[in-house]
């Protein structure tokens, strides 16, 4: 059933077809059994008309606005011609139908106007004989088919339209949403970039220094030897966790243990990191004004790389002597930073906006983090040399 359902509706113009066939066989039928009571109307006639008609209703989909001027030729030649009206003239109520659902908006006023005229003329052209009244009355209940013709069509109509404006919004909305999860996709990327280039330069940086330092006093103090060793081994243990976390952000399609990763650095983890400069052999002083108190990841987290990347720039720049000093200040709506070193300074065209041949990404990753969470940067050398980097954190973002 379901398959000849599906035939019928892939074919309207057979099943059209087979309607006009049976509807110009009842037409024939009731024609001429009329024609030959009345005496009036000629069998030569009644054929090519009704199946003029029956053609209108096999060919009503593919071409409504010729059917529909058609139907109204074929009207005005049944009053000329004084054929009556028979069952064929369904064609009539079935045009206005159609049009009224697919065709142009002219041939729907059209055929609108022809079946509010059709029931009046054909009544005026035969007439209950001496009942004007009755004439009247007829002509107004032959009109009402044709007007909820006509409506039934023009709601149809409408309900089409707002159906396809709903799948052309739908398909509009999955557009962009593929728009948005594009962007989303770059940003993130974007961020575990910036990410893994805070890790891998702070703590190969640390590795760098300690690996030197080991080198030099491998002979004569082998006790600081083994512990700069250490330190390396610990340095290192931490980067391949915080790698580990981001890089098992892109394997989205494996399934991890909650312990494979390792929390976001926050404010409270600056200690460390001051702790571990140190212990490199950066001498770093470190100071916190106002009331310490929870502020959002995003805060923390960007606080938490300017601080490092600050640090890391001091110890490739600033030189073998170089000291470092951080400040922490809680204000009441934000997070304020100032990281100063008195060694020499990086090259001028790193802190540039864009950096100079691809290099200054630090400066640049810094930038970026500041400006998602709607902050301020200020990066460059300070008076009396050295290097310095000021940022303010809003608690809100901007919008």
């Amino acid at each position: 059933m379901q398959r000849l359902y599906d035939f019928l509706r892939r074919h309207p113009t057979g099943v059209d077809t087979l309607w006009a066939v049976f509807l110009f066989g009842i037409s024939l039928l009731s024609g001429t059994a009329s024609s030959a009571v009345r005496g009036t109307d000629s069998p030569a006639l009644i054929v090519p008309i009704a199946f003029l008609l029956c053609l209108v209703i096999a060919l009503r989909r593919r071409m409504p606005e010729k059917m529909l001027l058609l139907t109204i030729g074929i009207g005005l030649a049944q009053l000329a011609l004084n054929v009556q009206t028979m069952a064929a003239d369904f064609a009539m109520l079935v045009i206005v139908y159609t049009v009224a659902t697919t065709g142009n908006r002219w041939a729907s006023r059209l055929a609108l106007a022809m079946g509010l005229c059709a029931a009046p003329m054909a009544q005026m052209r035969w007439p209950l004989d001496g009942n004007a009244l009755g004439n009247a009355a007829k002509a107004v209940f032959l009109t009402v088919p044709f007007a909820l013709a006509w409506v039934l069509g023009d709601s149809i109509r409408t309900r089409r339209a707002y159906f396809a404006q709903l799948e052309e919004r739908a398909a509009r909305l999955e557009k962009e949403r593929e728009a948005q999860a594009k962007v989303a996709v770059a940003a993130e990327r974007a961020r575990i970039a910036r990410e893994l280039h805070d890790v891998v330069a702070h703590n190969v940086s640390v590795m760098v220094v300690q690996a030197d330092g080991a080198a030099y006093v491998l002979d004569a103090a082998p006790d600081q030897a083994k512990k700069a060793l250490e330190t390396i081994s610990s340095t290192g243990r931490q980067a391949l966790a915080e790698m580990r976390r981001l890089l098992g952000v892109l394997r989205t399609g494996e399934h991890k243990e909650v312990g494979e990763y390792v929390p976001q650095p926050d404010v409270d983890q600056i200690d460390e990191l001051i702790e571990q400069c140190r212990t490199s052999g950066l001498p770093v002083d470190f100071k916190v004004e106002g009331t310490p108190r929870p502020l959002p990841s995003g805060v923390e987290l960007t606080a938490y790389r300017i601080v490092q990347e600050a640090l890391t720039n001091t110890r490739k720049h600033g030189g073998p002597n170089a000291g470092a000093s951080v400040r922490l200040v809680y204000f009441d709506d934000g997070l304020g930073l100032l990281v100063e070193d008195d060694g020499k300074g990086a090259p001028h065209e790193l802190y540039e906006e864009g950096g100079a041949d691809g290099q200054g990404h630090g400066l640049i990753g810094m930038r970026e983090r500041v400006g998602m969470v709607g902050g301020t940067l200020d990066a460059g050398p300070r008076p009396g040399g050295g290097f310095r980097i000021s940022a303010l954190l809003p608690l809100k973002p901007a919008h």
